[in-house]
């Protein structure tokens, strides 16, 4: 299997039961680990290309190299653009070929959120493109908090936009490196209710026990846990265990090369959670 939409790797976990790892990829070797991972459990994966990995390196880039991960890969694997702030910016990736998009419109008021998610949803399944967008506000640890999802809003934006998945703001927050998330359970069970069939979709899941990310996986709709920093913790360790083991070594790609099999060991783990 190579390229998968969202909805194809988010509805069976929705029906079965588990959830999906959408991974924050800053570079080639931490992609490539992150599959190799998904390879050895038979899982799906999500690369994400967020709004750091942009700065550092063109949108077409990611799409190069998500798309050759892909399409060597044994499992499903999304190729998503995460925190996509204008239309713009969902509208190139769509036309580079990503699988799956997400509009952020989560600081707009609710009715320009829904106006402007419904129209990228529009253009994203005319594609043949999955869409995610977000409702409620989901804040940054140390820097902007969050605003939590109103039940009513969330069933609202479901119904008017057509999400394929919708990330909501139960607690979570970004960032987090060390897991202390505590997720109210009463708001999600609400939204769940008003919006059913809709895969939900958990931003900052470093944040969350692995517990915690397990127990929802399993009784409620999130399908869809984006974890970052958790991995990029993994990846600064190991990189600082290859250079104080190889002191006099300079060569880059010996060097990153180094960091591949810690990453995909921990990726591994985290999809075995979900699971």
């Amino acid at each position: 299997m190579t390229r998968a939409t969202l909805a194809e790797v988010l509805q069976p976990a929705l029906r079965d039961g588990y959830a999906v790892a959408g991974v924050v990829c800053l570079g080639w070797e931490d992609a490539r680990a992150y599959v190799a991972a998904a390879e050895t459990l038979g899982a799906p994966i999500i690369l994400q290309a967020g709004p750091g990995a942009r700065a550092h390196m063109p949108l077409s880039v990611w799409a190069a190299m998500f798309h050759a991960l892909a399409d060597q890969a044994s499992v499903p694997v999304v190729s998503h653009l995460d925190h996509g702030r204008t239309a713009e910016e969902c509208e190139e990736a769509i036309a580079l070929g990503f699988t799956s998009v997400m509009f952020d419109g989560s600081s707009l008021p609710l009715e320009e959120n829904i106006a402007q998610t419904a129209a990228i949803v529009a253009k994203a399944h005319a594609a043949g493109v999955s869409c995610e967008g977000e409702i409620g506000f989901v804040g940054y640890d140390g820097a902007e908090g969050s605003a939590m999802t109103d039940p009513d809003d969330a069933a609202r934006f479901a119904a008017e936009t057509g999400v394929d998945a919708m990330a909501i703001s139960v607690g979570n927050v970004h960032l987090q490196t060390e897991a202390q998330a505590v997720i109210d359970r009463p708001r999600l069970a609400a939204i769940e209710a008003g919006a059913p069939g809709v895969p939900l979709v958990i931003h900052g899941g470093s944040g969350l026990p692995h517990a915690t990310r397990a127990t929802l996986s399993r009784e409620t709709a999130v399908s869809k846990f984006n974890i970052g920093t958790e991995l990029r913790m993994t990846f600064g360790a190991a990189l600082r265990d290859a250079l104080a083991a190889n002191p006099d070594q300079f060569d880059r790609i010996r060097l990153l090369s180094a960091v591949e099999e810690p990453l995909a060991k921990k990726a591994g783990g985290l999809l075995r959670g979900l699971r």
